[in-house]
């Protein structure tokens, strides 16, 4: 499994096809907001292999400001929001207008935590364990994708704006 993680997994959909390989260039695809996303794949509880397309937030502006002000997230779009270090640091809805889940998933690429989040809520949501990586998508996008604690997330480790294999 560790191998599996260890794969560089944060890659463009532009630079790599289906199968990981490189694959003629195509247009970046964007989100709703014009930003570059990136497929990330989720293992869930079968096995199964389930992409997403992300935004990357891996500064501190980008973190702040998330999914803020959207009026809708497509359903196989989300934001990945990469941090310096392992912590426990909080999420809110406040200005966030389409109900989320949240996965906190720790460096080694597992699923520690998923909560769901309701729009313009100032509730403090707090994983249960330190994590180093959390992704937002539409809520219940996990559980109907069996996507729960202890699914594996292909995600290469990163600092701020880098991807650097594990």
């Amino acid at each position: 499994m560790l191998a599996l993680l260890c794969a560089l997994a944060l890659c463009t959909t532009a630079a790599c096809g289906d199968d990981g390989e490189s694959a003629v260039p195509a247009a970046t695809p964007t989100g709703s907001d014009g930003a570059a996303l990136t497929r990330i794949t989720f293992v869930n509880k079968d096995g199964d292999e389930i992409d997403l397309l992300v935004e990357v937030a891996d500064t501190p502006e980008e973190r702040a400001r998330g999914l803020m002000f959207r009026e809708s997230l497509p359903d196989d779009q989300g934001m990945l929001f990469v941090f310096e270090q392992e912590g426990q640091g909080s999420f809110w809805m406040k200005d966030t207008r389409v109900p989320l889940s949240i996965a906190f998933i720790e460096g080694e690429g597992d699923i520690v935590d998923i909560l769901d989040m309701e729009p313009l809520s100032e509730e403090l949501h707090t994983p249960a364990e330190p994590y180093l990586y959390a992704v937002e998508a539409n809520q219940g996008w996990f559980e109907e994708n069996a996507i729960g604690i202890g699914s594996a997330v292909r995600i290469a480790r990163a600092t701020p704006a880098t991807a650097t294999p594990v």
